[in-house]
């Protein structure tokens, strides 16, 4: 059986290490939707600047587009992708059958001191307030949608997710 993960949340929340574990562990492709966004929103973002709803439509599209190329091919696929907003995820979806959300979540003083650790992305720490912000918390309509407390250490949040999302395959 494939799978259609997307990992989601704000930044510094474990989207990358937490989705590279549930590809490893499920056998499936991992893509970094950071890759898969227009070079004009990496120009935005890395000068300092949130995107905008204009911005990452064009982004969320081709996220869409990377399930559909999956599920023609019958292969399986996590994709870390932020997803903040209900509408997001529901362009993400059109399309798509079967995809599962693991959105992890965490305060944002968590994420703030998790940020203040990380090097090498572009994402600025003081753009973490306007991810806050723009994040439509998942509610109990969206029924794809695993949330994931990450407050506990790395491997129990990779453990949980990878329950959550073999449990969802079973469903």
């Amino acid at each position: 059986m494939s799978v259609k993960c997307i990992v989601m949340g704000v930044c510094g929340s474990g989207k990358t290490t937490v989705g590279l574990a549930i590809a490893r562990e499920l056998h499936a492709s991992f893509i970094d939707g950071d890759d898969l966004h227009p070079r004009a929103n990496i120009i935005k973002m890395r000068s300092g600047h949130p995107l905008n709803d204009d911005d990452r439509k064009p982004w969320l599209e081709r996220v869409s587009d990377v399930f559909f190329s999956l599920s023609n091919r019958s292969c399986s696929g996590v994709v870390v992708c932020s997803a903040l907003k209900k509408k997001y995820r529901d362009i993400i979806r059109q399309g798509n059958e079967g995809l599962v959300f693991v959105h992890l979540y965490g305060s944002k003083e968590l994420i703030l001191e998790r940020m203040k650790q990380r090097k090498g992305h572009y994402m600025k720490e003081d753009m973490v307030n306007s991810q806050f912000a723009d994040l439509e918390f998942p509610q109990a309509d969206e029924k794809d949608v695993i949330n994931i407390d990450i407050s506990g250490t790395i491997d129990e949040v990779i453990a949980a997710s990878i329950k959550a999302v073999k449990e969802t395959m079973h469903e």
